[in-house]
């Protein structure tokens, strides 16, 4: 029986049934085959059941179709029940555990049974292949190991399948040194999809030199795979203009751009905010005819958005076929990154359906314009529509806004509510938890979770550091510091900031300089402006004005607001006025229209009751355009947050508030009166 098309296969079983014929083994099997790869499992299913013989093809037939509809339980079903089991049946029963999630014990297992066997079925390059990439998704470089030696042993090392699945094994599990050793110990020819793997394992490795040394090795060989491959590699490593020259080369070269290349190429015009860059890739895409293509017309508007050039995000939602839950989501980010949650609102609404991506572009919206009262309105409207937040990103939003507003009452909800459901608390969640815990002042529950998480990794400990800092326990911040390292965790460029943040509040000017060397001389940690303005406010608070002056000399980096405004809070400290003149010409110039730095300047002027200066700063400020926003208090009560700024009469129960108000001032004047 010739190769048949579905429609030409129910027409051969039509007219078969029909004249009452009896289909031979193979003509059934081909059917099942052909029904199998259109989803239709039930004829499939039924046409083995009714079938007088079956042979081993028969049940890997029926097998591989189970697999393919995601029923593993019937498929194991079926291959305890075949009575002829080949290399074929084991391996695509291996596959069909090792792709899905939650059966990597039963992959395990079954690959242990295939050792003991038959002895016609023998282990072959497919098999421990497919059973490399269980090592990587148990992140088991030791069972890696011992299967790299069995394909030795055995002779199944030398393909460029077996190569680049090693390459890939290692890579993935950290073991980047191993990946190099596989490949240099492979032929001296080498092979494209061997080079192309190793090619990935540099760029996740960040080793881009020896990325594009391989890439050039035997040149003729790179196919799209291969320029895809390094321009994803500098995009995702921070080298966005690098990988841009590479799409624009990959083209001169002759190789044809295909969806993945123009979802690097707007990614790295998202890295660069670069409009123009976008327009061009957009239109290399029009040239292309690839619009239609949903995974590039929503990195097109997702690249407009990144941009902030919202019209032109606008027009191609106007596109048929454009306007998906991706592209939703882009749009409520880009308004969100402008401020304008209504519009980010809008879109959401205009979805009829609305899965966790559009839900949680929303809540990251809320966060980022700090409108904290509508995140929880969202959290309840999300839990009347969907039915319970299992989603671990939405609630690490929803936690990080109950830390934004100090609300530790329905942070503790949430934290509670996890705890119900079952939520699996993975090192992120963790990490927020403490995070929230302690800017709502609770180090006691701060300290209780971090004790009780085994699997502490930087983030965490960047965390925890910073909580001691921000509250004054600066021993302990050194104590984790130094048990962070003896645990073989490197520190970064965020460990420093939260460290010198704990000397800097305890004014310990000794310690603070041996953390801040210590950054380039044991880390090779270059400082940032965080780690500048550490030392600044350091020394100002330790009466050091001196030592900041000529720490500011030797700051490498062009003048900055952040380090020029820890300056002036360091002069006002001290109640030096002089030097506050001499930095505020230089960071008027580079915020001239903050106003807050102006506040800044007068505070400096008050410090030391010169009036005259401050008054002038003051009718600067006057003569500015716009207006600064309030300073303002807020309170959490009866799950609602109520602000308030002074002078404030807005809020719906204005009287109530000012009655009472009224009451406990004039029992603070009775108070007050009697002690005079």
């Amino acid at each position: 029986m010739r190769s048949l098309n579905l429609k030409e296969a129910l027409i051969c079983h039509v007219q078969a049934i029909k004249a009452g014929m009896r289909l031979t083994t193979i003509t059934t099997n081909q059917l099942i085959h052909i029904y199998s790869k259109h989803n239709l499992l039930r004829e499939s299913r039924k046409l083995f059941d009714e079938m007088p013989e079956r042979n081993v093809f028969s049940w890997n037939t029926i097998i591989s179709a189970c697999i393919k509809s995601h029923d593993l339980t019937q498929a194991r079903s079926l291959f305890d029940s075949s009575p002829h089991k080949d290399l074929v049946t084991y391996n695509s029963m291996l596959c069909g555990y090792i792709n899905a999630d939650g059966y990597e014990a039963d992959a395990l297992k079954l690959f242990i049974e295939m050792q003991s066997a038959d002895e016609n079925i023998r282990m072959d390059e497919f098999t421990v292949t497919s059973t490399l990439n269980l090592c990587v998704k148990l992140l088991n470089v030791g069972f890696g190991r011992q299967l790299h030696a069995f394909m030795v042993k055995t002779s199944n090392d030398a393909s460029g399948f077996a190569v680049s699945s090693l390459i890939d094994m290692y890579s993935k599990c950290e073991c980047y040194e191993e990946a190099c050793r596989v490949f240099e110990g492979c032929s001296a020819e080498v092979n494209l999809i061997s080079k192309n793997a190793m090619v990935a394992a540099c760029c996740r490795e960040g080793e881009m030199e020896m990325a594009l040394k391989t890439f050039w090795r035997q040149p003729d060989l790179n196919d799209a795979v291969s320029w895809n491959t390094l321009i994803s590699g500098y995009v995702q490593n921070g080298d966005a203009e690098e990988g841009l020259k590479l799409f624009v080369r990959m083209g001169e070269n002759g190789v044809r751009w295909n969806e993945h290349t123009f979802a690097s190429a707007l990614s790295a015009c998202c890295g660069l905010r670069n409009v123009k860059c976008a327009k061009e890739t957009h239109s290399w895409v029009l040239k292309n005819g690839l619009i239609s293509n949903p995974f590039v017309s929503s990195g097109i508007v997702d690249v407009y958005c990144k941009c902030k050039n919202m019209n032109y995000a606008e027009s191609m939602l106007l596109l048929k076929g454009i306007r998906n839950s991706y592209s939703i989501s882009s749009m409520i980010v880009g308004y969100s990154l402008q401020g304008n949650m209504e519009e980010a609102r809008r879109h959401f609404d205009s979805l009829t359906e609305k899965n966790v991506v559009v839900w949680t572009a929303l809540f990251s919206g809320y966060v980022k314009a700090q409108n904290c009262e509508a995140l929880f309105d969202l959290l309840s409207e999300f839990v009347t529509k969907e039915g319970v937040v299992t989603d671990a990103l939405i609630l690490v939003i929803v936690l990080g806004a109950c830390a934004l507003q100090a609300a530790l009452h329905p942070g503790k909800e949430i934290h509670a509510y996890i705890l119900r459901i079952g939520v699996q608390m993975d090192k992120k969640l963790i990490s927020t938890l403490v995070d929230m815990y302690s800017k709502c002042g609770n180090m006691t529950y701060a300290e209780i979770i971090f004790q009780n998480f085994i699997e502490r990794d930087l983030v965490l400990y960047n965390v925890m550091i910073a909580c001691y800092a921000h509250h004054g326990h600066e021993e302990k911040a050194i104590l984790l510091f130094e048990e962070m390292l003896e645990k073989g965790i490197k520190p970064d460029a965020v460990t420093f900031v939260a460290i010198l943040s704990a000397f800097r509040h305890c004014g310990s000017v000794e310690m603070g300089e041996k953390y801040f060397n210590s950054m380039t001389a044991d880390y090779k940690i270059s400082p940032e402006t965080d780690h500048y303005a550490c030392m600044i406010d350091l020394y100002g608070r330790a009466n050091l004005l001196e030592k900041a002056i000529e720490f500011m000399k030797n700051i490498p980096t062009e003048e900055d607001a952040v380090i020029l405004g820890s300056f002036l809070n360091a002069c006002r400290l001290n109640q030096n006025a002089e030097l506050a003149g001499e930095a505020e010409e230089k960071l008027l110039r580079l915020e001239g229209n903050n106003k807050a730095r102006y506040v800044q300047l007068a505070n400096v002027y008050a410090a030391e009751g010169n009036w005259a200066e401050m008054g002038r700063i003051r009718k600067q400020m006057r003569g500015m355009k716009g207006n600064r926003f309030a300073g303002c208090s807020w309170v959490y009560v009866e799950h609602g947050i109520h602000i308030f700024t002074v002078g404030d009469v807005s809020h719906p129960k204005t009287n109530a508030i000012y009655s009472v108000l009224a009451i406990f001032t004039g029992e603070l004047y009775e108070i007050a009166g009697a002690f005079y």
